[in-house]
């Protein structure tokens, strides 16, 4: 096995990641191929989840859903990955946290990513499927709740 791409992979699924807490998208998008399909397999953003085909749709639906006003932490681990040439599948345990001041609510969930890779041309591994159905995922508000304070929000409006 190439350590080499396994590690290739990895910081592929990491810069996703990171990208979509920090809203870097020019960078999330770079991590996905343009043909690239996607299964957010989550309740939240309205009910059975929510397919899309293409990077350009993707990004439209992270940009909309996750975007300034929304606080999101995401972590992966335990990679399972599997490489046959200029392909690769891969699974990733998840969790995440998503925090939406406006709404006063705080969602947390877990899953397990099935995705999958193709290197292109540039010689750049990119994401061609992302995807995941929840393990979990949970609602609460904060509303009423004295004793929850949001002491901190990059992506807060200074007043």
């Amino acid at each position: 096995m190439d350590l080499v791409v396994l590690e290739e992979i990895r910081r592929l699924k990491y810069r996703y990641l990171r990208g979509v807490d920090l809203k870097l998208w020019d960078e999330v998008a770079d991590t996905f191929t343009v043909d690239a399909t996607a299964d957010y397999g989550t309740h939240a953003v309205g009910g059975e989840g929510k397919k899309f085909e293409g990077r350009d749709a993707i990004l439209e639906f992270l940009t909309q859903s996750l975007g300034n006003g929304i606080i999101t932490v995401h972590h992966a681990a335990q990679p399972e990955i599997d490489v046959d040439g200029d392909t690769a599948t891969g699974r990733w345990s998840f969790t995440d946290k998503v925090i939406v001041p406006e709404h006063k609510v705080i969602i947390e969930g877990a899953a397990f990513y099935e995705d999958a890779y193709r290197r292109e041309a540039d010689g750049a591994w990119r994401m061609s499927h992302i995807g995941y159905v929840r393990t979990y995922e949970s609602l609460q508000s904060w509303e009423g709740n004295p004793g929850f304070r949001l002491l901190a929000n990059r992506w807060a409006v200074p007043a």
